[in-house]
């Protein structure tokens, strides 16, 4: 399924229908007062978050959405049906905004959230409402609601526990397709993912979610590339995973090039909890993975793992440390349990 995170469309609700005007007429009844029934009310548009889709693909194709009108009142004192309500749904994470793009009106975090885009067309009144000791025969009625019309915008940005980042080759479709059952395209050429893939990473019996985010180049906070697009995804990511190619000349430029991108897009986004690791280590002799991770720890302030995704070797630690990272960062003080041979390994040392 292609990957879709915006699009714009039109909604109108439903009009109401209209109030009867009519009088009962029955044999040995010659003077049957007014009995015209009201009108229904009108579909309105209900925008909804789903968990089992992930991408706004289905607004590309149908962009006009239209409620149904009220059924009008008719004599004998018959009520008009109002029309049903008319659900969209969209994935957790949109976001819905007013037609200058700017005005946030909705912002779906959980599934479940609802929001009426467009309210359906109230139901006229007919002329039953209307007879009393003076005016025994009306001739007048309410006339119905008009449904609300309105374009809208629909932005995704992706919920996921964490977020996988780097420059363009830095091995991250290999890490999403090593670690989880995603099934990203892999190539030996920069840019190879040009949308977001999920994919669901199993550490023992906990899971969490990793989103592989496009690379990003430098200047991609000003709008180059796809990157202003992408680091709104990012945004949504509660911890984020730096994978820096360890067959780069400087790997301190490659992070400090990718930092200074988050830097400059949010600075919230800057202060997300990052675990750093240096990617394609089956292509470096020790020598070059020692002081490469010696480097990149002095730049990131922090550990730096050293891995291979391809080889798919020192993976468990790292996956170890950051499912840790994303408990700790929801506020859960609870410490993740290590397989029985890491843990054994760590006791060794």
């Amino acid at each position: 399924m292609k990957f879709i995170d915006e699009a714009k469309i039109y909604v109108k609700s439903g009009d109401g229908g209209e109030g009867c005007i009519s009088f009962r007429r029955e044999k040995f009844i010659p003077e049957g007062g007014p009995d015209g029934g009201d009108g229904g009310r009108g579909a309105s548009i209900i925008m909804r978050s789903v968990n089992n889709i992930n991408t706004l693909i289905d607004y590309r194709f149908q962009q006009h959405f239209k409620g149904a009108r009220g059924q009008h009142g008719m004599g004998k004192q018959r009520y008009g049906k109002s029309a049903e309500d008319m659900f969209l749904p969209v994935p957790v994470g949109t976001q819905i905004y007013d037609e200058d793009r700017e005005t946030l009106l909705a912002d779906f975090t959980e599934e479940g959230q609802e929001i009426v885009l467009a309210k359906g067309g109230r139901g006229g009144l007919g002329n039953i409402h209307f007879k009393s000791s003076t005016n025994q025969a009306p001739r007048q009625s309410v006339p119905a609601g008009k449904g609300e019309e309105r374009t809208l915008w629909l932005k995704l940005k992706l919920l996921s526990d964490a977020g996988l980042l780097g420059l363009p080759n830095a091995g991250k479709s290999t890490f999403l397709a090593a670690v989880s059952a995603a099934k990203p395209k892999i190539a030996d050429y920069p840019f190879t993912t040009l949308a977001p893939q999920l994919g669901v990473v199993s550490v023992g019996d906990t899971e969490f979610v990793l989103a592989d985010i496009p690379g990003l180049i430098e200047g991609a906070a000003d709008g180059k590339g796809l990157g202003l697009k992408f680091l709104g995804h990012v945004e949504r990511c509660g911890v984020l995973l730096h994978l820096v190619d360890g067959t780069a000349e400087d790997v301190v430029e490659s992070y400090n090039t990718v930092r200074a991108e988050l830097n400059s897009y949010d600075d919230d986004l800057a202060e997300k909890p990052e675990v750093v690791a240096l990617n394609k280590c089956d292509s470096l002799t020790a020598a070059e993975i020692k002081k490469k991770k010696k480097a990149l720890e002095k730049a990131s302030g922090g550990e730096v793992f050293t891995i291979s995704a391809a080889a798919r070797t020192e993976l468990e630690p790292l996956l170890v440390n950051m499912l840790q990272t994303i408990i700790d960062y929801r506020g859960v003080q609870k410490p993740v349990p290590l397989p029985a041979h890491i843990a054994a390994a760590s006791e060794e040392e």
